[in-house]
């Protein structure tokens, strides 16, 4: 069940639906850059749901949650107020504490802004790397 935005899963890739509001743009009427990080967040987020996990349960059953550790943006096209959007997530790299990602702002057919993301697995204790936990690393492995 999904209660959220609209979401679609591909073997290889899952992509959020998302509107831009006014409270997103700039002054320009764009989207502020740094809100596209917003996105990226947002759908990683749903992603994880749509495997069946939620954050908090990964924080409370398992002790950890993912921090982004390096991200590179590269911004081609503006969106504007109103415009339809979907943010990728398509997998590269798991390692047992990491994850590399490729993200996506699409609006229709065309790539908006593009980015690579790399997020760790840290105990909340001691914000140190540990391993993915097993049953949310097996679902990643099938993908």
């Amino acid at each position: 069940m999904n209660d959220g935005p609209d979401a679609r899963q591909s073997e290889q890739q899952f992509v959020w639906s998302a509107r831009v509001y006014h409270e997103d743009t700039d002054s320009a009427g764009v989207v502020y850059y740094a809100n596209y990080l917003r996105y990226f967040e947002r759908a990683r987020t749903e992603w994880l749901r749509a495997l069946g996990f939620e954050q908090t349960e990964l924080a409370a059953q398992h002790g950890v949650v993912f921090v982004v550790r390096a991200i590179h943006v590269e911004y081609l096209r503006p969106a504007r107020f109103n415009d339809a959007l979907g943010i990728s997530v398509e997998l590269g790299a798991v390692r047992a504490s990491q994850i590399t990602m490729q993200q996506r702002v699409l609006r229709g057919n065309d790539t908006l802004v593009e980015a690579v993301v790399r997020v760790v697995c840290v105990n909340i204790a001691t914000w140190k790397p540990v391993r993915i936990p097993e049953p949310l690393s097996t679902k990643i492995s099938e993908k």
